[in-house]
């Protein structure tokens, strides 16, 4: 379990998920869980040891436009909205608005003042 300030998790956005699933399984040696997401994907759980480390998801809205695969990491936040307003005074840019991710927590997309992206994430408490 993460707490506030920490990386909280990381995630291969990419066009093809079953490529990059093989790639990293036989360079790394991860193994993969698969699990259903609920617009229908498959959300890729990448495992080390049986732990898991990382997320892959194949990203429909990148396919055709030539937008790049990348690695996005989401920053442990205790207040999402608290954060919010603090990154839109601080010159940051909310890039997608809170949502919930079941089993996760509450996740926005930010944008620093530099231009670099990320995720923060208020996490389900787990007791």
């Amino acid at each position: 379990m993460t707490t506030h300030g920490e990386f909280n998790w990381i995630e291969l956005q990419t066009r093809n998920a079953d490529a990059a699933v093989t790639f990293y399984r036989n360079t790394i040696g991860w193994q993969f869980r698969a699990e259903r997401m609920p617009s229908g994907g498959t959300y890729w759980i990448g495992l080390s040891y049986g732990r898991p480390v990382c997320g892959v998801l194949t990203l429909e809205n990148n396919k055709d436009i030539g937008e790049l695969d990348r690695w996005i990491t989401y920053l442990h936040v205790d207040d999402l909205d608290d954060a919010i307003a603090k990154l839109q005074t601080c010159g940051g840019e909310l890039i997608r608005a809170p949502w919930e991710v079941s089993g996760v927590g509450r996740v926005a997309m930010i944008r620093d003042p530099g231009g670099a992206e990320m995720g923060w994430v208020t996490p389900i408490q787990s007791d």
